[in-house]
């Protein structure tokens, strides 16, 4: 069997990565060239000339023009924090090259940090991820399917109705030769017209065409200008059906990758953040080896997310 060339490519390896971000100055070189890739310019003035402030974890920059002065990690997802860039480097490596995804437990062992350390740096980043992917929609020919996070509590509700599932909308767009080029997977307040209706206008370009099962709440796509097929699963398997081919292998590796680095998290709460970063890796696997700074810039461009933000339960829907 030929090997895949996605799955067999080389990728970075970690002593290459270390030879280029293993020492501070080379990590706040890189931060640097990602922040203000034509040079600096002061977030107040726009100004060009400025001095650096010694004696400080991380850079301090003053503009010579009017004198304000900004951290090299301010306004980033960095923002604030005590640990060493060299730290968050090796984060940001770990996090984006694990095709299965990172628990915080593994990344604590590997950081050499507590876990609330550790759990804190992987949500930062994995926000980082998710607010990433809110800026793309799919478009062309579109496969759709309603999923689940969470199973069923011992004696609480069955099916669609449990009280610890999770639902979310799982997509793929293809291209010309049915081959899969973006992922979305997005929590829904559930599989109402009106949930659809609202997720197809933020996800989904018009006139794209999109296929789904026989659920009569996928209709609604067509409120957002997107055409509509529907082919009715009935008894048949999964693999029967050529229709939900990737959309079905999507959700399968989605499957493999929670319940193989992540034995328990709060569905509800943290969803959005754990299936963002699955899409993000997915939408991204053609080229490992620029993926690390790929998401060295979504954590450098996304918003300071102190723990109380973190924390805070997600209702993006």
């Amino acid at each position: 069997m030929a090997m895949n060339r996605i799955q067999f490519q080389l990728g970075l390896s970690l002593p290459e990565f270390l030879k280029h971000f293993g020492t501070e100055p080379q990590c706040a070189a890189a931060l640097e060239q990602v922040r203000w890739p034509q040079g600096f310019r002061c977030c107040r003035c726009a100004g060009a000339v400025y001095s650096r402030v010694r004696g400080r974890t991380h850079p301090l920059f003053q503009c010579q023009t009017c004198r304000h002065q900004t951290s090299l990690i301010a306004g980033t997802v960095m923002q604030g924090t005590k640990l060493p860039l060299t730290l968050w480097f090796l984060a940001i490596y770990l996090i984006s090259q694990a095709k299965t995804g990172l628990s915080a437990l593994a990344l604590k062992r590997a950081l050499g940090v507590s876990y609330p350390t550790a759990w804190l740096v992987q949500h930062k980043l994995m926000q980082a991820m998710t607010a990433r992917e809110q800026m793309y929609v799919l478009e062309g020919h579109v496969q759709i399917d309603d999923a689940y996070l969470g199973g069923e509590h011992s004696g609480g509700k069955a099916g669609r109705g449990s009280e610890n599932k999770t639902p979310f909308v799982a997509a793929v767009s293809l291209n010309k030769d049915g081959h899969p080029l973006r992922a979305k997977l997005t929590p829904v307040s559930g599989f109402s017209s009106k949930a659809i209706e609202h997720w197809a206008k933020s996800s989904l370009a018009p006139g794209s065409c999109v296929h789904s099962d026989g659920l009569a709440c996928f209709a609604a796509v067509t409120a957002a200008g997107c055409i509509h097929e529907r082919t009715v699963v009935g008894p048949r398997k999964p693999k029967e059906l050529p229709q939900f081919q990737w959309v079905n292998t999507l959700l399968g590796n989605l499957k493999t990758s929670l319940s193989g680095s992540h034995h328990a998290f709060n569905f509800s709460k943290y969803a959005a953040r754990y299936l963002g970063a699955f899409a993000y890796r997915f939408n991204r696997r053609f080229d490992l080896s620029t993926l690390h700074m790929r998401l060295l810039v979504a954590a450098t461009t996304c918003t300071p997310q102190p723990l109380r933000e973190v924390r805070m339960a997600e209702h993006h829907f």
